[in-house]
């Protein structure tokens, strides 16, 4: 994702559900999908159906999420013939490549790690009724007429299973004034699998929004010593699907 760098068309559906709230675009995706933030305290999410995730899965997702740890509040969603939206309560705080944490990211980074872990350890893996497991990425990726290489049919033993969170690239953790990692969002894809599939992205993103240096670092905040082969495992599986 990108942070829109000019003026953003707002869709008929999100002016509606905006109502008298004033909007501002914080957020653009690949495929034409926008952010909004309100000024009445809510973002609005719309975009194109897709079929890796849709954002009714996503809110269902945050409904049970919400009972174990901080994600957004869900106040509606809905859909139409080619879109789709979803609307959720603001939450005090800033995404990790917000300028402020860009500026320090040292700070940010064993934030982004330190709050990962205690996302795997807070969601009860027994209770999820959704999998993010490699078969289950695999076949997504079929459906969408995406062919992954055998090579990556064979996944390395699990180490440990965890509900991920599917999307866990550092622009999903929020921080606090002080640094400390408060929420996630983006929770589309979330679901039970190997903890290296979280954070072998995670600590990649590092690269992709701080620069080179930070993946080890991470790794190090999560309190885990690097697994070269599954970090690399699930990179390769994350681009190829």
């Amino acid at each position: 994702m990108s942070i829109p760098v000019d003026d953003v068309t707002v869709p008929d559906r999100v002016r509606e559900l905006a109502g008298s709230a004033a909007l501002t675009p914080v957020w653009e995706n690949g495929i034409g999908g926008l952010t909004f933030r309100t000024d009445d305290g809510r973002f609005l999410k719309w975009g194109p159906r897709h079929r890796e995730a849709t954002m009714r899965t996503e809110a269902e997702r945050m409904r049970w999420a919400h009972a174990w740890t901080l994600v957004p509040q869900v106040l509606d969603q809905g859909e139409d013939r080619t879109h789709e939206w979803l609307v959720t309560a603001s939450i005090p705080g800033r995404s990790a490549v917000d300028p402020h944490w860009i500026a320090r990211p040292e700070i940010a980074v064993r934030a982004v790690g330190s709050a990962l872990r205690r996302l795997h350890g807070a969601l009860p893996s027994d209770e999820c009724p959704w999998s993010w497991s490699v078969e289950d990425r695999i076949a997504n990726a079929a459906e969408r007429g995406i062919v992954v290489p055998e090579r990556l049919h064979a996944a390395p033993p699990i180490d440990r299973l965890v509900v991920c969170h599917g999307d866990a690239c550092v622009p999903n953790t929020l921080l606090d004034g002080a640094g400390r990692g408060i929420a996630h969002v983006d929770l589309g894809a979330l679901g039970t699998a190997d903890r290296w599939a979280d954070i072998a992205v995670a600590s990649m993103s590092t690269e992709w929004n701080y620069g080179p240096g930070y993946e080890d670092l991470l790794i190090e905040a999560y309190g885990v010593d690097p697994d070269r082969e599954r970090l690399a495992y699930y990179r390769d599986l994350w681009d190829a699907t």
